[in-house]
């Protein structure tokens, strides 16, 4: 299933699992189901020797990326809006990273700490897939990282929209998968 899936080389991205998002009503996965597949990868991958990295986004920079429309429960969400979800666990070598565009590249030092670590490949999950999770993708894709989608790990305002980037986007740009997938993967799939 994963030919060159290397958990040594691999960063687990987590794309905006913080409050303002957590609180939204979100399809086809439920926010609690989001954070748990997320907290099971996290739990199997750092063990191997995978890079976690939590995404966050500073809630009044994205507002003004989208003065037509704002996103409504970022504009009530309140100061503690970009806490990241408690039941999410941290360790001290994970990363977080802040973003103030819709992908996780611009702006920041992603890349920079990813390839300071030799990472080769990412495993994606968050919320939303068709905004954040899917601009981090196709940069990712760009700068010749391979990618997994960890399905069930990522969720969006619809399901409609979500599936339409895995069907339509992430399918050409990397392998679609389950979170127990790649956990059967890391627990049998390795010599």
């Amino acid at each position: 299933m994963f030919n060159l899936f290397k958990p040594e080389t691999t960063a687990l991205v987590l794309i905006e699992l913080q409050r303002s998002n957590l609180a939204r009503r979100l399809a086809p996965h439920a926010s609690h189901d989001v954070v748990a597949n997320s907290a099971k990868l996290a739990n199997a991958l750092r063990p191997r020797g995978a890079t976690v990295v939590f995404v966050r986004a500073l809630v009044a920079d994205l507002l003004q990326l989208s003065p037509y429309e704002p996103l409504p429960m970022v504009a009530k969400s309140p100061l503690d809006a970009t806490d990241l979800a408690a039941e999410l666990p941290r360790e001290p070598g994970d990363l977080v990273i802040a973003k103030r565009q819709w992908g996780a590249f611009v702006g920041t030092d992603l890349d920079q700490h990813l390839r300071h670590r030799g990472i080769r490949t990412i495993v994606l999950g968050g919320i939303a897939t068709n905004f954040g999770v899917e601009s981090t993708a196709r940069a990712a894709f760009d700068r010749g990282y391979d990618l997994v989608f960890a399905e069930d790990a990522t969720s969006s305002i619809s399901a409609e929209a979500h599936y339409f980037s895995f069907r339509n986007i992430f399918v050409r740009i990397g392998r679609v998968t389950s979170v127990a997938q790649i956990i059967e993967y890391l627990q049998h799939g390795q010599a």
